[in-house]
């Protein structure tokens, strides 16, 4: 039983922190990916993560694995504390900047990352269309 009920709380706590990012993105302008701070992005391979901080504190996390030689973009997070910042706008189209270059596609399990390129459509070239999600 505390197993279910933590796997419930996480669900939770991830169906809240997506409603949250997205409904951020709804207050957003399409051309206004640059958070209110000075954002360092890096993508930490090791853990397949790339992180936005402030310093040494890191404050955002988009999650990816590589699965047939495409990036596979799974869960957006941000700190409470920093949302309604543009953090997660900002996060996701360096990450995506990131990505072009090395002519990698994608796969969007993500649903923040979904909303983001539904709305950006500067980056819809990059989801792999034979293998799109949602």
């Amino acid at each position: 039983m505390t197993v279910t009920t933590s796997v419930e709380a996480e669900a939770a706590a991830r169906e809240e922190n997506n409603a949250t990012l997205i409904a951020a993105l709804d207050k957003t302008g399409l051309g206004e990916v640059e958070s209110s701070w000075e954002l360092d992005v890096i993508n930490d391979t090791e853990r397949s993560r790339w992180f936005a901080a402030i310093g040494a504190e890191a404050i955002a996390e988009l999650s990816y694995r590589f699965v047939g030689g495409r990036v596979v973009l799974l869960t957006t997070w941000v700190d409470p504390a920093y949302r309604h910042h543009q953090v997660a706008t900002e996060l996701i189209a360096r990450v995506l900047d990131e990505i072009r270059p090395t002519g990698k596609k994608i796969t969007v399990i993500c649903p923040v990352v979904g909303e983001f390129i539904a709305r950006n459509p500067q980056y819809r070239d990059l989801i792999d269309r034979h293998c799109h999600v949602g």
